[in-house]
């Protein structure tokens, strides 16, 4: 199933990544790079704490507001200004959960988690298995199908946990996510998607749609495999496709009008960047209730506005529209990349891999806030 998929690498993530992160991390070590870098470069993230949990076999970084004031911290190749295993402000605050792209990591999202620990979140970022920096083996559907339990996962260890369950008021929970973590925060908030919708999309604006539909493809022999795959459904009606393509999969599938589709119960305000949405039913989308905001990038070439956010906006009667960033691709919506890591990102996709040249990254600071705003607004604090 995974290899007729846009999004799946079978592990060619990995392999191209580690040596790059690798050379970073070495590169840090020698004659004060880490220092001169991180404290030149980045802003003084005073009172962001940061601790490593565990949900079962699944990492966990938490970002939170602390006492303690920030050091720069080297992590592979980026240098983060945070307190680590600081002790938090005191109260019990509320918690977002932030779901990183495919083949992410936590590191990737740390600027929009550092706003949101000093907006007074808690924010929880899960290293989805299958679908991260070192492991992609299952990134595409099959990891659709598992992050949303992960998120889940993630509220239900804190809840139990001896030192977090009694700072923490998880009734009314955020979740937030970029990319593909958009899919993930979309079925938090309600939304299904089919695999057959997936592949009519591709077969209609692959083309157009290239960044998503042959995502990690930069080979055009690679896309000519994932177009015959597609194309071997042309003119199939749904009732003779394979009963997983045409499967719901995602939120919960309403047994009456009006009543909850999410997954979730305490999922109580969703917060999308340039999510993936083309395969999400239309039906499903517009029975979203909880509020969901959407941050989207003008100048996206690895998920087309026209089939992502737009279609998004135009479905959901509760989605609002936070951002939409002028000259910023799918990229800016990351934290700054280390140039070796973006350019080996950008050469491994057909299209749009690599940051827009001249975006303005105060618009991203901007849109980071809106986001910290809009769940300020809605779970209160």
């Amino acid at each position: 199933m995974t290899r007729c998929h846009p999004l799946a690498t079978r592990g060619t993530r990995t392999p191209r990544l580690a040596p790059v992160v690798r050379r970073w991390a070495a590169a840090a070590r020698h004659a004060g790079l880490a220092a001169a870098a991180g404290l030149a470069a980045l802003p003084a993230l005073a009172q962001v704490g940061l601790a490593q949990l565990q949900a079962g076999a699944m990492p966990v970084t938490l970002t939170y507001p602390a006492t303690a004031p920030a050091r720069v911290l080297p992590v592979g190749p980026f240098n983060l200004a945070v307190a680590p295993d600081a002790d938090p402000l005191p109260g019990a605050h509320r918690l977002v959960v932030l779901s990183h792209g495919t083949g992410g990591s936590w590191q990737a999202d740390h600027s929009l988690a550092a706003t949101l620990a000093r907006a007074g979140f808690v924010v929880a970022q899960p290293l989805h298995q299958g679908d991260n920096f070192r492991d992609s083996r299952q990134a595409g559907p099959m990891a659709w199908g598992t992050r949303p339990q992960e998120v889940s996962q993630v509220i239900d260890m804190l809840a139990a946990h001896p030192q977090w369950q009694a700072r923490l008021r998880l009734d009314r929970v955020g979740v937030h996510g970029m990319s593909a973590g958009g899919g993930t925060a979309l079925v938090m908030a309600g939304g299904q998607w089919r695999l057959a919708d997936l592949v009519r999309h591709c077969q209609a604006q692959g083309d157009a749609d290239i960044g998503f539909c042959y995502n990690g493809l930069a080979d055009a022999a690679a896309q000519a495999q994932r177009r015959a795959q597609y194309d071997s459904a042309r003119g199939v009606p749904d009732l003779f496709l394979p009963a997983p393509m045409t499967r719901l999969q995602g939120g919960r599938t309403p047994a009456a009008e009006g009543a909850d589709p999410r997954p979730d119960a305490r999922v109580a305000a969703v917060t999308v960047a340039v999510p993936v949405a083309a395969m999400f039913t239309p039906e499903s989308l517009a029975r979203i209730r909880v509020p969901v905001g959407v941050v989207a990038a003008q100048r996206d070439q690895m998920l087309v506005p026209a089939w992502h956010s737009s279609r998004l906006l135009q479905a959901c009667s509760a989605c609002s529209l936070l951002a939409d960033l002028p000259g910023a691709g799918h990229m800016d919506l990351l934290s700054p990349l280390p140039a070796g890591i973006a350019q080996d990102e950008a050469a491994r996709q057909p299209r749009g891999g690599a940051p827009e040249a001249g975006f303005d990254t105060r618009l991203r600071d901007a849109a980071f806030q809106a986001v910290a705003d809009f769940h300020r607004r809605h779970l209160g604090l």
